[in-house]
């Protein structure tokens, strides 16, 4: 496996697990020979790196990881001056996910106190309707392809509808989005500048400036009067950025969860049963998803000075690459990781939405809205099976995921069932 560059070999696509394994075989934390970069697959190794309790690890790095690479020659022990000359202009700068320290933490509340239960509890009366009208429309076919008829569909209807996006501009931002961080091949990382989605940004000023006139109750109402922890308020392009990223994360990963969960589903008709016959135990099931096989695969951090892990040395200008399902499926945490069991005991303490100050902001929004959706899957349904004639047969399954290094991404999934 050290022969295999995990940044550039189609083969660690489809079988990331097994990349995982064979490193952590050799130590929770490894240098692979390609990029320079730590591959760290270690459960507390992960958790330390995440929590990053003195500020040592930056998450400047964080879509793309290594590549294209540090735009200066780390100097030795500490890079933390060369760093913030540079910071502005690197790739995804202008976004909250590469964010650090006290910025990170002020802009990060801005959402965090949009995204409050009472929102959420609404967004959920409004996800029961959207399950059963994507349904609708496939249901009397008894076949689909979950990735854009159901998974896809759910979550851009559902932070549309909570953002307040308008049905005609979703497909067009969705276009302007683009590919997903961290391709193979096409993502031209070289030119990715500190705000890849600029295209997506006029549209959302005009919403942004139209919410100024006149609030509409959504969230994007609430974004524009946000404040400061201090009472001031932001700049108007904080916003706007803050928007086009919630936009994008808040479909993207939820929809991968989805696809994922009823893949499981229908490699497993005994799950299929127990979830039908115990509903309330598909919050548990979408748990042991995040932890079997999540949609992010893995995050980044740069060390900023020399630092250690255990007895590992870290100089300062390194890349690790964080592990996030390889943690989630180290046996020293998690009991024979390799097989799928709703009935965990420490299911949550999976990596599936990260950890420590960078965790996932959306969270109960994505675990909401792929529990209702499995769950009127589930209901309107009988018998799901994986289609033999797109995907094989039991034991020789051929699944096609999108050629990217970050995430875990189904391109297609091909199900056939019996209306209930």
């Amino acid at each position: 496996m050290m022969d295999l560059d995990f940044y550039s070999d189609s083969s660690i696509i489809a079988d990331s697990r097994s990349y995982f394994d064979a490193m952590r075989a050799q130590g929770p934390i490894v240098r692979e020979p390609f990029w320079n970069s730590l591959i760290v697959t270690g459960y507390d190794e992960v958790m330390e790196i995440l929590v990053n309790k003195d500020g040592v690890f930056s998450s400047t790095v964080s879509i793309l990881g290594p590549n294209p690479g540090l735009p200066f020659e780390p100097a030795p022990h500490d890079i933390r001056a060369q760093l913030d000359e540079v910071r502005s202009a690197m790739p995804w700068a202008d976004h909250l996910v590469c964010f650090d320290g006290k910025k990170h933490t002020e802009h990060r509340m801005l959402l965090g106190g949009l995204l409050t239960y009472k929102r959420l509890k609404q967004n959920e009366e409004y996800l029961h309707g959207l399950s059963d009208m994507l349904i609708d429309r496939f249901i009397a076919k008894g076949k689909c392809d979950v990735v854009p008829e159901f998974g896809h569909a759910t979550t851009v209807y559902a932070i549309s509808d909570l953002m307040g996006i308008p049905i005609e501009d979703r497909a067009l931002l969705l276009e302007q989005m683009g590919a997903p961080p961290s391709q193979l091949a096409g993502d031209a990382p070289l030119k990715v500048g500190p705000d890849p989605l600029s295209a997506m940004k006029p549209l959302f000023d005009k919403y942004l400036r139209e919410r100024i006139e006149s609030p509409r109750g959504d969230l994007m109402s609430d974004l524009v009067q946000a404040k400061f922890k201090d009472g001031t308020s932001p700049p108007f392009d904080t916003l706007s950025n803050l928007a086009c990223f919630l936009f994008g994360a808040g479909q993207d990963t939820t929809s991968r969860l989805i696809a994922m969960a009823v893949l499981i589903l229908g490699e497993r008709t005994d799950l299929q049963a127990k979830l039908r016959a115990e509903p309330e135990r598909i919050a548990d099931f979408i748990e042991e998803v995040l932890r079997h096989d999540a949609p992010v695969k893995v995050a980044y951090r740069l060390a900023t000075v020399d630092t250690k892990i255990g007895d590992f040395d870290i100089p300062a200008g390194t890349i690790a690459n964080v592990c996030l399902s390889a943690a989630s499926n180290d046996a020293a945490k998690f009991a024979d990781p390799a097989s799928f069991d709703i009935d965990r005991p420490n299911v949550r303490d999976h990596m599936g939405f990260s950890k420590g100050p960078h965790g996932c902001l959306g969270a109960p929004l994505g675990r909401m809205e792929s529990r209702i959706a499995i769950e009127h899957l589930l209901k309107r349904t009988s018998d799901i099976r994986i289609s033999e004639e797109q995907h094989g047969p039991p034991g020789a399954r051929s699944y096609r995921f999108e050629p990217t290094y970050t995430f875990r991404s189904l391109m297609d999934l091909h199900i056939l069932f019996d209306p209930a």
